[in-house]
């Protein structure tokens, strides 16, 4: 696993520490239970302040997705996974209900809207 930093992003590097863990839990990557780079460790690697690893780790923990356990370092918590899909799935809901919205506004309507929807769903394998 390699965590990789943008210094020219607009983004604040500890959000984008906090955006890789993210995506490397729900893509199978770090799994529960994993253990993650040191703080110091990872600013190293990154060539970042260790203040900006903690930062995200502190914020990773805040959200549910890290414990840290004093003295042993920083863990993926058995729930993380289950944790990001679902909000994920309510950030892409609203997503595309104002998606929806813009696609009414614009004169498109529900009959195309549904075509689309079937195509995409046709065929596919959906969990709900």
């Amino acid at each position: 696993m390699m965590f990789r930093v943008d210094n020219q992003s607009r983004q604040a590097v500890y959000e984008q520490i906090i955006e890789a863990v993210e995506k490397y839990v729900l893509t199978g990557i770090l799994m529960c239970g994993d253990k993650m780079p040191s703080v110091r460790k990872l600013s190293v690697e990154l060539n970042v302040n260790p203040n900006t690893v903690q930062r995200a780790y502190s914020e990773l923990e805040r959200s549910g997705v890290l414990a840290i356990a004093p003295g042993r370092g920083a863990f993926v918590t058995y729930e993380a996974k289950a944790m990001l899909k679902k909000e994920k799935r309510k950030e892409y809901l609203k997503d595309l209900e104002n998606i929806l919205t813009e696609l009414k506004v614009s004169g498109v309507g529900k009959k195309l809207i549904f075509e689309i929807v079937e195509s995409v769903f046709e065929g596919g394998n959906n969990d709900d």
